[in-house]
């Protein structure tokens, strides 16, 4: 047996319409899992890709900078039959000095990144603990889970608190079957990094760091998901894993 396959797997990946949630959309599909697309926009790409897998495809619109769809996502990514996998990777930035920083842009993406985080694992940890098969929980964290990063303040509180939330949601649910972890992306080639990208001396400075001397693409954090929504990940609990092309040994 192939400890890798996610064959008869249904797995909700937020964020899917683009970058990073996409991205791991697809290689969880490419494992064999059938695919929940959570995302506020368009998903067609998503589905396109997916559908070249020969994997099922179900596209659920939600805006998750409020509680309020959470019970509409459990209840319709459920419908088909249950899920075992759920990314949380749906998540937000905001960019000012820390001494600009104002209460919309802290709770704008608090919200995003770590109360509906936490609610909607909630909401699908109750269905994986009554059916009693467990499951596979993996948030998306960050670089600024490890560090503190610049004129991110309310990214890099969320993405810090996310990192504890991985450890607490391990040390409660762990002993009944569900496997909660985090992956922790470097600096990839995505919408939120698109301003560090275009300036020069910034990119020039982010790539002088990374030891694999390049941006990260989508495609590379497939592994990784793949690796912790799988059987091949049961005895791992709590972990974040950084892909971040040698950021952190540096």
């Amino acid at each position: 047996m192939n400890p890798f396959d996610l064959t008869g797997r249904r797995a909700v990946v937020t964020g899917a319409n683009t970058g990073l949630g996409r991205g791991i959309a697809v290689a969880l599909a490419e494992a064999g899992a059938a695919i929940v697309a959570v995302g506020r926009s368009d998903m067609g790409e998503t589905r396109e890709a997916v559908a070249a897998t020969g994997r099922s495809f179900r596209a659920v619109t939600a805006d998750l900078g409020s509680l309020e769809p959470i019970p509409r996502i459990v209840a319709e990514a459920s419908e088909e039959g249950p899920v075992d996998i759920l990314v949380n990777n749906a998540g937000t930035i905001r960019r000012a000095a820390a001494i600009d920083f104002t209460e919309d842009d802290w709770d704008a993406v608090l919200d995003v990144n770590l109360k509906s985080v936490f609610f909607l694992s909630q909401g699908f940890a109750r269905g994986m603990l009554e059916r009693g098969r467990g499951g596979k929980i993996i948030h998306v964290a960050s670089m600024m889970s490890f560090q503190g990063g610049i004129r991110i303040a309310s990214y890099t509180a969320s993405k810090s608190g996310l990192a504890g939330l991985t450890r607490l949601m391990a040390n409660e649910w762990a002993g009944q079957g569900i496997n909660v972890n985090a992956i922790a992306p470097g600096y990839f080639a995505t919408n939120n990094t698109a301003p560090l990208r275009a300036d020069p001396e910034r990119n020039g400075q982010i790539l002088g760091r990374i030891p694999a001397g390049r941006w990260g693409d989508p495609r590379d954090l497939g592994g990784a998901a793949v690796f912790l929504a799988s059987p091949a990940a049961d005895y791992v609990h709590g972990i974040l894993l950084p892909v971040d092309g040698g950021w952190l040994a540096r």
